[in-house]
C-alpha cells in the first residue's frame, strides 16, 4: 500500500500528490457506493483533504452527498471528454468532502491537475468492467474491492483480477490492490464463512479485519 503523500512517479514530479483509490467490483449491489461515500466522509472527518469522483452514470454517490443529479451541468462526463477542467466541475459539500458529480450524460480522466490539492481521491466505479471502470482503474494508485458475503460473491472476481493484471501490464504499472472488504457480513451464516475462507486463500493479508454487517 502506498502511503498518503508518497511520490508515485519518481523523477516526474517531486511534489506531494493525493493517493487515488478506486472502489470497484463489476458485480452490482455489493456496497461500492456505500463504501465510497462513507469512507471518503470518514477520511475527511479525520482532517484530510478529500475529493470523491462519481464515475457511475446512476449518480448515487452524487445524490449521496446531497447533490441532485439534475443540477450537475458540468460533471465527470464533461471532464472526461475535455469540455471542462477538473477545478470547474468540483462541488463543495457540507460534509468536508469535495465531489465531482455524475449524471446520465456520462459516457466516455483528468485528475492530475487537482491531485496536488488533496490527500485522497476516491473514485466510485460503475458495476461493470466497461470503459468507465477501465478509466478509473487506469487513473488510480490502488483499488478497493467490496465483496458481498453471498452465494455469487466470487462470480466474476477472477475476471476483475485478470483485468487488473492487464491494466498493470499495459497502462498503469503502479496499480495495486488496496484491500478487500466484506459487506453484508454475518458470521452466523455458514455461507458467509465459506466465502470468507475462499477470499482469504486468494487475497491473504489484503483482506481487511473490519467487516460491514
Amino acid at each position: 500500500n502506498v502511503p498518503c503523500g508518497t511520490n508515485l512517479f519518481p523523477g516526474r514530479n517531486q511534489k506531494r500528490v493525493a493517493k487515488i483509490v478506486a472502489v470497484a467490483n463489476q458485480k452490482g449491489g455489493v456496497g461500492k457506493t456505500t463504501t465510497a461515500v462513507n469512507l471518503s466522509s470518514c477520511v475527511a472527518a479525520l482532517g484530510k483533504k478529500v475529493l470523491i469522483v462519481d464515475l457511475d452514470p446512476q449518480g448515487n454517490t452524487t445524490t449521496g452527498y446531497g447533490i441532485p443529479k439534475r443540477s450537475v451541468e458540468l460533471g465527470t462526463y464533461e471532464m472526461l471528454i475535455g469540455e471542462a477542467e477538473p477545478k470547474d466541475v468540483i462541488r463543495k459539500t457540507e460534509f468536508r468532502t469535495d465531489v465531482i458529480g455524475s449524471n446520465t450524460r456520462l459516457a466516455g480522466k483528468a485528475l492530475a491537475k487537482v491531485q496536488q490539492d488533496y490527500d485522497f481521491i476516491f473514485i466510485d466505479c460503475p458495476p461493470s468492467l466497461d470503459l468507465l471502470t477501465l478509466n478509473g482503474l487506469c487513473a488510480c494508485d490502488s483499488v478497493l474491492i467490496p465483496i458481498q458475503c453471498e452465494y455469487y460473491a466470487l462470480e466474476g472476481l477472477s475476471e476483475l483480477i485478470s483485468t487488473l493484471k492487464t491494466i498493470r501490464k499495459k497502462y498503469n504499472p503502479y496499480l495495486d490492490i488496496e484491500g478487500v472488504v466484506f459487506t453484508m457480513f454475518s458470521e452466523r451464516l455458514n455461507l458467509t464463512m465459506q466465502v470468507v475462507d475462499q477470499v482469504k486463500k486468494y487475497f491473504g493479508h489484503k483482506v481487511y479485519k473490519t467487516t460491514i454487517p
